[in-house]
């Protein structure tokens, strides 16, 4: 055998022992099973949304098995804290108090307030154009006080339903101009339903990105790497037209890869040299 082909055989051997090494880990992540469009239950069993897929992609790169446990939101991060999950892939929005204790991977989906109103309603590009009309909300939801904190300002009615699809039916029968609620379900919401469109998007300045455990640095730069290049060749935005109906916005999270590590202007962010690629 020559010294060429005797290289080679090494080069295969020692591929095939990495992948095997590969296969043999297993990440278990959590994520909430009852935020649609992020994570639902499917017709087949288990869950299926585009944070499903995402975790689903992330293993598929890196040669893991990947043991999502769809549970409720409110265990997911103690969970981790305590060393149940190895990260978690439920939509979790980059705040400091969060930063302050745990290790975030930069954000991958802008999250934002966005109104629904009637497909064949006039176009609002301006929260002023509220004035007068009724808002129908989630009740106790983040968006519940946030217009109620804005009732004498802009001058709009908030009333309260029991769940969103409840508030979003009040606009399909006239009883409510626009409903309120997250980018994501609005988008899902519209997508569902012909009779209603998206109307105007209240930026946070906020994103949801993936939280680990403080200490866990080596894995939180692996996984980002891989959100990094999904960003990069285009599958993000695939998955958001595919889920959400919605091509991401220039200069969104979903397609804009950041550098470093975590989330700027957050604890736990880690400057560096590597350049965000699909390499």
């Amino acid at each position: 055998m020559t010294i060429q082909k005797t290289l080679c055989a090494l080069a295969a051997t020692l591929t095939l022992g990495s992948a095997a090494l590969a296969q043999d880990t297993t990440y278990k992540v959590a994520l909430d099973g009852t935020f649609a469009p992020h994570a639902m239950p499917s017709m087949s069993g288990g869950v299926e949304g585009f944070n499903v897929d995402l975790a689903n992609e992330i293993g598929a790169r890196l040669g893991a098995k990947m043991d999502i446990v769809a549970t409720q939101w409110s265990g997911i991060l103690p969970g981790l804290a305590a060393g149940t999950y190895d990260f978690v892939v439920a939509p979790t929005t980059i705040t400091g108090e969060r930063a302050d204790n745990l290790l975030f991977s930069e954000g991958y989906l802008n999250t934002d307030f966005q109104f629904v109103v009637k497909s064949d309603a006039p176009d609002v590009t301006d929260l002023s154009e509220f004035e007068g009309k009724v808002i129908a909300v989630n009740k106790g939801s983040a968006y519940d006080s946030w217009a109620r904190g804005l009732e004498d300002e802009i001058g709009w009615t908030v009333e309260s339903y029991g769940t969103n699809t409840d508030a979003v039916q009040a606009v399909v029968s006239g009883r409510a101009f626009a409903n309120v609620a997250g980018n994501t379900a609005s988008a899902w919401a519209a997508k569902k339903n012909p009779q209603i469109k998206l109307s105007y998007l209240h930026s946070t300045g906020l994103v949801w990105g993936m939280p680990f455990r403080k200490e866990d640095t080596e894995l939180r730069a692996t996984v980002e790497k891989v959100i990094e290049c999904m960003k990069i060749d285009g599958t993000m935005a695939a998955m958001s037209e595919k889920w959400f109906g919605v091509t991401p916005a220039e200069g969104s999270a979903a397609i804009t890869p950041l550098p470093g590590f975590g989330q700027p202007d957050f604890a736990g962010y880690v400057e560096d040299d590597h350049t965000p690629s699909c390499e």
